[in-house]
């Protein structure tokens, strides 16, 4: 259960889209000077070396945000990703992949807050010396993210962006992230809910937006990008995607000016390719 390390996987084609997307939202809420929480169920080591040990040993982040580093090609969306994570690197090397909280901190203003949740006892560790000089405006737990998420909700700001990102390594992880967002909507239905999941051969896999969809909310936006074509032998990750649920009425927009430009230059083979279907009520 606590086998699973982000910094083997940092800076793949997966965190790319969700930390574009992510921007894009947290962009968005800073449209209105009201306060939001950013809350993370799953929210890892904080920031990870591409020089490290675990990165090394799979490399990922080179047919990730490698591909974009440097261009000077990008549409909006994606170099606004890009320039996030260009201020853990200033000069100009890619060294750094921030996670999904230190991205979140690039957006966040002084009356905005983050609320951050994970069980490995290493990464938890990580995560404290990150953002240890930030500790009026974020909160670091030890606790599972699932369970302790019903305790923030709703925020007193009542504005609230909400990653649920688990490894997935475990079949109960599927219909646990099905149970947290339908408690969550009963507390907060107007809160805006991500959920990344990876694109895998598996039913648990390929049902879950589904399953979310018969939540019943009324806004809603599934966005899925492949890198390469599902694998014959029907085992690993070819692609991920993320549910939004509560999306802001412009992110439709600016995911189609910016997923056939991702989608060619992130392509391992001729099975890349993306999907964006959505609902805004």
């Amino acid at each position: 259960m606590l086998s699973y390390r982000h910094a083997f996987h940092a800076g793949n084609h997966a965190d790319v889209l969700k930390h574009l997307v992510l921007l894009e939202l947290l962009d968005y809420y800073n449209r209105k000077d009201k306060p939001w929480y950013y809350v993370d169920t799953h929210a890892g080591g904080g920031c990870y070396a591409l020089d490290s040990e675990q990165a090394d040993k799979t490399a990922e982040a080179a047919d990730g945000v490698g591909r974009l580093w440097g261009r000077e090609d990008l549409p909006p969306a994606v170099a606004g990703y890009v320039d996030a994570v260009a201020q853990f690197n200033p000069h100009g090397r890619l060294l750094f992949y921030p996670g999904s909280p230190a991205l979140a901190m690039t957006r966040a203003r002084a009356q905005d807050r983050l609320r951050l949740f994970e069980l490995h006892p290493a990464d938890f560790e990580s995560l404290q010396r990150t953002f240890a000089s930030e500790q009026e405006r974020v909160q670091v737990r030890r606790a599972d993210g699932f369970g302790a998420l019903k305790s923030l909700l709703p925020p007193p700001s009542r504005r609230a962006v909400v990653l649920i990102d688990p490894p997935y390594e475990l079949k109960e992880d599927y219909r646990r992230v099905v149970d947290t967002v339908r408690d969550a909507l009963r507390r907060f239905p107007t809160g805006t809910f991500v959920v990344w999941y990876p694109m895998l051969a598996r039913a648990e896999a390929r049902s879950l937006p589904e399953r979310l969809a018969e939540l019943g909310a009324e806004s809603w936006l599934d966005v899925r990008l492949a890198v390469r074509k599902p694998p014959r032998d029907g085992f690993g990750m070819f692609g991920s995607g993320l549910y939004v649920i509560n999306p802001p009425w412009v992110l439709p927009q600016r995911l189609e000016a910016a997923l056939p430009w991702l989608a060619e230059r992130l392509a391992v083979d001729e099975g890349a390719g993306f999907d964006l279907e959505h609902r805004i009520a």
